[in-house]
């Protein structure tokens, strides 16, 4: 039976994740993270090695000591957890040192050179999800409307601009003007702050419509062995409460978790799901 290392973080991602592996006939070794990782991975049937966030020499070690060659990483890892957190080891505090840019792209990509180096090397966390990533089109039973397609077009420029220096992947439109851009708070975080943003605009002097739109998308040359763009029931339940009406995302790069009721809490709530392939990137 062929082994695989799976570096848990938060959410269902990894849960979902590690199942599948199972279930295509992988030994799965979790690798564990303390500060992120629900408990409930330790009933999904795999080895679980607990580790700290900053601990890089131990998920080597331990990985190392599973006979892994070939990892995933799947699941959040805060941003503010990376670079605020955390205790690095000596190899972790080496590697922050020589980092040109302190984001979470450029950390997570120098983990996995790291661990190639050491002979484990990272596969596409969406590998074995390839139904959970959003498809081209309309996905929920509304169509958005000329005003939702507006903010879409305006929204996805900006998203993508944005994604090129890895600040976030998400923004929030409201009448082709941009409320709320995602940074280390996340996006659940960033639609509410769009939604608390709205709330007090409300009022007869107020020219933007209350109607948001979120607009999330992947990087340029999205890396998708980390940090793959990710949906869920959440998603949809926080943009109810910010009072947006539509989601758009970049297709075949996008997972939606749970990917059923996401569509039907959307409809039930009247919100606009669509997929666009990614534009390209001329600037790389």
């Amino acid at each position: 039976m062929p082994k695989l290392g799976l570096i848990a973080g938060n959410g269902k991602f990894p849960l979902l994740v590690l199942d599948a592996a199972r279930a295509s006939g992988y030994d799965v070794v979790v690798a564990a993270i303390k500060e992120e990782t629900f408990p409930e991975i330790e009933k999904h049937g795999a080895a679980v090695h607990w580790l700290s966030l900053g601990e890089l020499s131990k998920l080597i070690e331990t990985f190392q000591a599973e006979g892994i060659t070939q990892a995933v990483m799947a699941g959040q890892v805060k941003h503010k957890q990376i670079f605020s957190a955390i205790r690095p080891d000596w190899r972790l505090a080496k590697l922050l040192l020589a980092l040109p840019t302190r984001n979470t792209n450029s950390l997570i990509g120098a983990v996995a050179k790291v661990l190639a180096d050491e002979g484990i090397h990272l596969i596409d966390s969406t590998a074995l999800l390839e139904p959970m990533l959003a498809t081209t089109g309309v996905l929920t039973r509304r169509v958005p409307t000329d005003q939702e397609l507006t903010n879409i077009t305006y929204g996805r420029a900006v998203a993508h601009h944005v994604a090129r220096f890895d600040i976030g992947q998400t923004v929030v439109i409201a009448e082709a003007a941009c409320v709320a851009i995602e940074a280390m708070e996340g996006t659940d975080a960033a639609i509410l702050r769009a939604g608390e943003l709205m709330a007090t605009l409300r009022g007869a002097s107020a020219t933007l419509s209350r109607a948001l739109t979120v607009v999330k998308v992947a990087r340029p040359n999205q890396d998708m062995r980390f940090d793959v763009p990710v949906v869920g029931v959440r998603t949809i339940e926080v943009m109810r409460q910010a009072g947006a009406t539509c989601l758009a995302l970049d297709a075949g790069k996008c997972l939606m978790l749970d990917k059923p009721s996401v569509i039907a809490l959307a409809d039930a709530a009247g919100i606009a799901i669509i997929a666009d392939a990614p534009a390209p990137h001329p600037h790389g």
